[in-house]
C-alpha cells in the first residue's frame, strides 16, 4: 500500500476524488518497461469507480502492459501560484490523484461501446446527435494507424490524492504590460 507522505495535503473525501477524476481531462499512465519507467499522457474516463482509456491495438504501450499489467495512472491539475512575502513559502495550488491497479484489455463489446460513449460525452458533449452503436465500435478502424481501437480498464487497487487549495487573495496575477 502506498501512503501519502505529506499528510496535511491528503484528500480522503471519495466524492471530491470522484468529481476531480470525472472532470480532469488528461492523465498519465505509468508503466514498467523491463527496468525502465514508461509514461504516456492519455484522455480517459472515470465512471462507476473504474478508469478507462483507449488507443491503438499493438504498439509499445500495449506490449508493456501485456508484459506487466501493474500500472499507476496519475491525474494532476495546477490552479496557479500562491504568493507569500517569504519566497520560500511561495507555493502551487493543485490537486492530484494516483490510481494504482492492473490494466486489463476489454474484450466485451458492450463495455467497450459504453466506455467510448462516455469518452464522447466527456470530450465532445452534444456534438454527435445519436449514441454509438456496437456495430460502429466493432467495425471502426483508425485513420491514423489502420487498426481497431483497444479499450483498457483499471480497477483501482489503491488510490491516493493530495491537494493544496487555491488561497483567495494570495494567487499570483501577472502584471499586464
Amino acid at each position: 500500500m502506498v501512503e501519502v507522505r505529506y499528510k496535511v495535503r491528503e484528500v480522503l473525501d471519495k466524492s471530491k476524488i470522484d468529481t476531480f477524476l470525472q472532470q480532469a481531462r488528461i492523465g498519465h499512465l505509468g508503466m514498467v518497461d523491463g527496468h525502465l519507467p514508461y509514461v504516456v499522457p492519455l484522455n480517459y474516463v472515470w465512471t462507476n469507480g473504474v478508469l478507462y482509456f483507449h488507443g491503438a491495438t499493438g504498439g509499445r504501450r500495449n506490449q508493456v502492459m501485456d508484459d506487466n499489467p501493474e500500472v499507476c495512472f496519475t491525474v494532476c491539475e495546477e490552479y496557479g501560484t500562491i504568493t507569500n512575502p517569504v519566497p520560500a513559502k511561495t507555493d502551487t495550488a493543485y490537486m492530484s490523484v494516483m490510481v494504482f491497479g492492473k490494466a486489463q484489455p476489454i474484450v466485451d463489446l458492450d463495455e467497450a461501446t459504453h466506455m467510448l460513449q462516455e469518452m464522447m460525452y466527456k470530450y465532445v458533449p452534444g456534438y454527435y446527435n445519436r449514441p454509438l452503436s456496437e456495430q460502429h465500435v466493432n467495425k471502426y478502424r483508425s485513420a491514423v494507424f489502420g487498426g481497431p481501437v483497444q479499450v483498457y480498464r483499471i480497477d483501482p487497487q489503491h488510490i491516493t490524492a493530495k491537494e493544496n487549495p487555491i488561497e483567495v487573495g494570495q494567487m499570483f496575477k501577472p502584471e499586464l504590460s
